[in-house]
């Protein structure tokens, strides 16, 4: 692990990085195992990737924990998923603020158990004045349910008179999504071996550099982190430009 974190160009690191962490169920079947015992491992690797992100200046961890098309999952599944957050927020508190670690949440949050509700509630207010690693847990969302929260918001703005239909622009529309407090993320990582984005942050991955592993979550380390941010920092972003652009403006800088 040592010689892949030397690999690393410091000053090259994503500001923001998000992940789908898929393959949880997949995992515990293949042991033998219900879909729960597989969500439970994740989350030692939440608090791996966690301590990675942070040990290696990343400002920004997105996590794709429940969307809202889990909710269609079986009951017992989505009880005890929601128990497994509760637990594990209340557990891991003493280590976010130890480590100056931020949380934050996006996502229909209404549609989730008030006791969960007032957990995540606590969670954010004890960790608002920490000014390390933002760890930003997207819970209950979907990328078509934020379109269109913004897009109704931004409609009755103008119906009350506070915004010019002339004047809206690309930024108007991400000041209205839930994550206009946060840069877009530079590198979204997706476990398990599946190669789509599942309506997670749709807008915001417009430009974002996409990196798939086969390996399930339960199984994500460290060590799968810094290979996907090592494969990030070999591409070239060139952002509509080519790359004859990019080496001029570099060679000016």
């Amino acid at each position: 692990m040592s010689d892949l974190k030397e690999q690393i160009d410091k000053n090259r690191i994503p500001r923001h990085i998000a992940i789908i962490m898929d393959g949880n169920g997949r995992w515990a079947k293949e042991k033998g195992h219900d879909r729960l015992y597989g969500h439970y491992q994740g989350v030692e690797s939440v608090r791996n990737i966690v301590e990675g992100a942070a040990e290696i200046g990343v400002e920004y961890l997105t996590l794709y924990a429940f969307s809202t098309e889990n909710w269609d999952r079986p009951e017992y599944e989505v009880v005890g998923l929601m128990e497994l957050l509760v637990n594990t927020i209340r557990k891991e508190m003493p280590v976010l603020q130890k480590n100056n670690i931020r949380m934050h949440v996006i996502g229909n949050i209404k549609m989730m158990p008030e006791h969960a509700q007032q957990e995540l509630k606590d969670a954010l207010d004890e960790t608002a004045a920490n000014t390390g690693l933002n760890l930003v847990l997207a819970l209950s969302y979907s990328s078509r349910w934020e379109l269109t929260e913004a897009v109704k918001n931004i409609a009755l703005a103008v119906k009350d008179g506070h915004l010019n239909p002339s004047d809206i622009t690309q930024d108007t529309l991400q000041q209205y999504l839930t994550t206009h407090n946060f840069p877009d993320p530079e590198l979204m990582i997706r476990t398990s071996g599946e190669h789509r984005i599942s309506n997670f942050l749709l807008y915001q991955l417009a430009y974002a550099e996409l990196y798939f592993t086969n390996t399930r979550w339960p199984d994500f380390r460290k060590e799968s982190l810094y290979e996907a941010i090592i494969d990030f920092q070999g591409r070239e972003r060139r952002f509509g430009k080519i790359s004859e652009q990019l080496q001029s403006e570099a060679e000016v800088q």
